[in-house]
């Protein structure tokens, strides 16, 4: 009998043995982190590549959309938050929704080797800045000639009767690039004068889209002649071979930064945490710099071929916090004068 007793011991030893291999064996599921974004699909994949590298116990699940869309989302779940942080949205954005209470303030990791530009100014931030985005006008070169249409070389151009019906342009609702564009006007004509001009290229303008990047890539196509996009866009499509002359107005180009926020209430406020240390590394900031001439971290950016010449001199001194604070009324009025024109959603 004692060695029965001895044996299935020994035999519930080893069976327990096994299964704490086994246990030690199998890998810890990653943790789910759900991520906002308005960063251009094509580049999602190669960002949660990276990051991985380094954070392989992290999943990123994205939430893509414009950044008009993307905005309103959050706005609406704010009393039941379903993101746990935000990589890749307009710092206009960001403002409004840390003026509703909506984001986790945090100082991240290396925070002291941004350009001080690129974050808010709050100590900890509740957001900080990854790129800057740039309005350019996007000229297929073969479609203008085709319809006798001279390149501009200025927003007023833009007015000219005959550019009617050749002019592309987002709606600042649903896009990022229209309301920096709008904003931008409203800074360098005035309020009266950012109107009246508004008007009179509303007559010129065949379609609003609902996306930043559209109106370039139906230029690229030869959809229309002319879109008003952002700078990145046209010269990712002009390397792919479309026929465009990148146009940066002389008046000044508006602009915004993607940048980065942890969403207040999170449960997975750690992860949260990791992804936004990584975001402003100098890792990272190379991965931006493939695409966006100008990012947060000095000294990384390179020039980004086919992005047009004096890029830095064309941006305007933008007032992030006249954008952000007038935002809502910018874009109802906006929507009461011009919004026929856009495409259906």
């Amino acid at each position: 009998m004692k060695n029965l007793v001895y044996t299935m011991t020994q035999l519930s030893r080893g069976v327990l043995g096994v299964v704490l291999g086994l246990m030690l064996a199998i890998p810890v599921s990653a943790e789910n982190l759900t991520v906002y974004t308005a960063v251009e699909a094509e580049d999602l994949k190669r960002y949660a590549a990276e990051f991985n590298k380094d954070h392989p116990d992290i999943k990123i699940r994205w939430v893509r959309d414009s950044t008009g869309i993307v905005t309103a989302k959050l706005l609406a779940e704010k009393n039941n938050p379903r993101a746990d942080i935000i990589w890749g949205l307009a710092a206009t954005s960001l403002m409004l929704l840390q003026s509703e209470g909506m984001l986790q303030p945090y100082a991240p990791k290396g925070l002291g080797k941004l350009d001080s530009k690129f974050r808010d100014s709050a100590n900890p931030p509740s957001w900080t800045g990854m790129d800057a985005w740039i309005a350019a006008v996007c000229v297929n070169t073969v479609e203008a000639k085709k319809n006798n249409l001279p390149t501009p070389t200025s927003w007023m151009d833009l007015t000219d009767p005959v550019y009617k019906g050749h002019l592309v342009m987002p709606n600042p609702n649903s896009s990022g690039t229209g309301f920096l564009d709008v904003s931008s006007w409203l800074q360098i004509y005035g309020e009266r004068g950012g109107w009246q001009f508004m008007d009179n290229l509303h007559k010129n303008i065949a379609w609003y889209t609902h996306s930043g990047s559209k109106p370039c890539k139906q230029a690229a196509r030869g959809e229309t002649p002319i879109g008003i996009s952002f700078a990145f866009r046209g010269a990712k499509s002009k390397a792919a071979g479309a026929p465009l002359e990148i146009v940066l107005p002389k008046e000044g180009v508006g602009w915004d930064m993607e940048a980065t926020a942890i969403v207040k209430g999170t449960k997975k406020l750690a992860a949260a945490q990791t992804l936004a240390d990584w975001s402003i590394t100098k890792k990272a900031n190379v991965l931006y710099n493939k695409g966006y001439a100008v990012v947060a971290y000095p000294g990384v950016a390179k020039p980004v071929k086919y992005f047009p010449a004096g890029i830095l001199e064309a941006m305007i001194d933008n007032d992030f916090e006249f954008a952000a604070v007038n935002r809502k009324r910018i874009l109802a009025q906006w929507q009461k004068r011009y919004d026929g024109k856009s495409e259906a959603k």
